[in-house]
């Protein structure tokens, strides 16, 4: 599994997302282009999608969804999501978990 382009921010951690609705399953699939690539059934409309890819992040890194923010990418699949109050070192030793 490749690298993740993070980005630390006075306010969190920028996490770069693939998004991929309408999948068959709610999952990390692997990193894309230095982006975290997340599957989610719901379909791209009504922030569905968005809130699907929050609660996979949040589950997937152990922080409340609150933590968790888009920053970018409403309407893209490439998105970016800021996640405050943890550090970079847990959030990339949880990455490694999944490769």
């Amino acid at each position: 599994m490749s690298a993740i382009d993070w980005e630390q921010t006075d306010d969190g951690i920028m996490l770069p997302v693939q998004a991929q609705p309408r999948a068959r399953k709610n999952a990390i699939v692997g990193i894309h282009a230095g982006r975290m690539k997340v599957a989610v059934t719901q379909a791209p409309e009504k922030g569905k999608a968005i809130d699907a890819i929050i609660k996979v992040l949040a589950s997937a890194f152990d922080v409340r969804r609150s933590q968790i923010s888009m920053i970018s990418g409403a309407t893209s699949t490439q998105k970016r999501f800021l996640i405050t109050n943890v550090n970079i070192a847990d959030l990339t030793r949880r990455v490694a978990e999944f490769g």
